[in-house]
């Protein structure tokens, strides 16, 4: 049995992931800092503020097949007002807690020659996206993939990302309207995307997805942002 590592799997996309692994038949580690009522598979504590912290993390947990950096925090703060706290949380869930997990995750990827790592961006990289630092660590995380593909992909190693447009989760919920209904006038659909649409997604990244599809990001988002 394979295992996967999700983080941010409380709810949301995170969540919908862990519960789709987990019916393909997948040992799942729900990583959060804290959880409600629902957890899927085995419940991992963290707080991925304190990613210095994370190779001991990652020694004490089962032998990681797949990686599914998903949990991110988002503010809406006014530009030029953006409180320090919320600029290194963000930095540090977002963008250095990702890569401390896949730096932890890899040697191990290394040894048995096959792993997989999903990262879930955002449309918010390709934009001047109003949340400044939030856009900025999206964008960094997509990069930080293409470097990863190509360091490790000789050992077998597909290292991907995910860029999902709206997606109904608590995240969207605390938008201003003014700024879910600017978003939706693109979309295809006219309705945020649902969770589960983009666990699906990272599920074939993370599982049986071509070899040769590494380094890109995948976009989930139905016109909300065309590139």
């Amino acid at each position: 049995m394979k295992t996967v590592l999700v983080t941010g799997a409380a709810k949301g996309i995170g969540l919908a992931t862990a519960k789709l692994f987990q019916d393909k038949g997948w040992k799942v580690l729900s990583l959060d800092k804290q959880f409600g009522s629902e957890v899927v598979g085995e419940k991992v504590i963290f707080d991925l503020r304190d990613f210095f912290s994370i190779p001991k993390l990652i020694r004490n947990l089962d032998p990681i097949d797949t990686l599914v950096n998903n949990a991110a925090v988002l503010y809406c703060d006014e530009l030029g007002k953006i409180p320090v706290d919320h600029i290194e949380e963000i930095l540090s869930v977002n963008l250095r807690a990702p890569v401390a997990l896949m730096d932890a995750v890899i040697p191990g990827m290394q040894g048995r020659k096959q792993g997989r790592v999903v990262s879930v961006g955002s449309v918010s990289a390709f934009t001047g996206h109003p949340d400044l630092w939030y856009g900025a660590t999206k964008a960094a995380l997509l990069n930080i993939t293409k470097s990863y593909a190509g360091q490790f992909g000789s050992d077998g190693i597909i290292v991907n990302a995910v860029a999902p447009g709206p997606t109904r989760t608590d995240m969207y919920d605390q938008l201003p309207e003014s700024r879910k209904q600017s978003v939706m006038k693109s979309v295809h659909f006219s309705r945020p995307c649902e969770p589960s649409e983009v666990a699906q997604t990272i599920f074939w990244l993370g599982s049986d997805s071509p070899e040769y599809i590494s380094g890109t990001t995948v976009d989930v988002n139905a016109g909300s942002y065309p590139r």
